[in-house]
């Protein structure tokens, strides 16, 4: 069973879309489709920000590099 989708392009992002399909040969929505499945298997996001929100209050510094300008 297909799931079909809409999406409204700006034309920079059409034009890319366009010029990459013919440079690769494939169909624009084949494409499109092959790089949602590697966004899905390459761990679908941004798994740090699993961490956003855990640190209370306000650190004194979290540089560890030596001669770090401190304000």
């Amino acid at each position: 069973m297909s799931h079909t989708i809409t999406i409204r392009l700006n034309q920079d992002l059409a034009e890319w879309l366009a010029q990459m399909a013919a440079k690769t040969g494939v169909p624009q929505g084949q494409f499109v489709r092959e790089h949602l499945e590697k966004a899905r298997a390459s761990g679908a996001g941004q798994p740090f920000m699993r961490l956003a929100g855990c640190l209370a209050g306000k650190p004194k510094d979290l540089s560890t590099r030596k001669g770090y300008a401190k304000r």
